[in-house]
This record gives C-alpha cells, sequence and structure tokens, in this order.
C-alpha cells in the first residue's frame, strides 16, 4: 500500500504543476492555443491514472 500511496503523491504533484501551466498558457497565449491543449490534456491524463490507482488498485 505505501507503494502505490507514493506514486499518487507523485502523479497528483505532477498534475498540479501540469494545472497551473495550463492556467498560465491560457491566459499568456494568443489566438493559437495549441500549447495549451496539449498541456492541459496531459494534466488530465495523469489524474486520470491517480484516479485508477486510487480507485481499482486499492
Amino acid at each position: 500500500m505505501g507503494n502505490i500511496d507514493q506514486i499518487r503523491t507523485v502523479l497528483n504533484v505532477i498534475f498540479m504543476i501540469g494545472a497551473a501551466a495550463s492556467f498560465i498558457l491560457y491566459f499568456s497565449l494568443g489566438e493559437d492555443k495549441t500549447i495549451f491543449f496539449y498541456v492541459c490534456g496531459a494534466s488530465l491524463f495523469v489524474k486520470m491514472m491517480e484516479f485508477v490507482f486510487r480507485f481499482i488498485l486499492r
């Protein structure tokens, strides 16, 4: 159980960094928000992986 909790913590930290970067990118980019979509999508994927570790593997 301890190892899964450590993995979840790391995934949550990565998600929070990605979410903050997405927020900054959304307001700092002009018309072309392609980079924002990639960063936001990657952050959401990391959060879904954390969700899998929390509910399915526990």
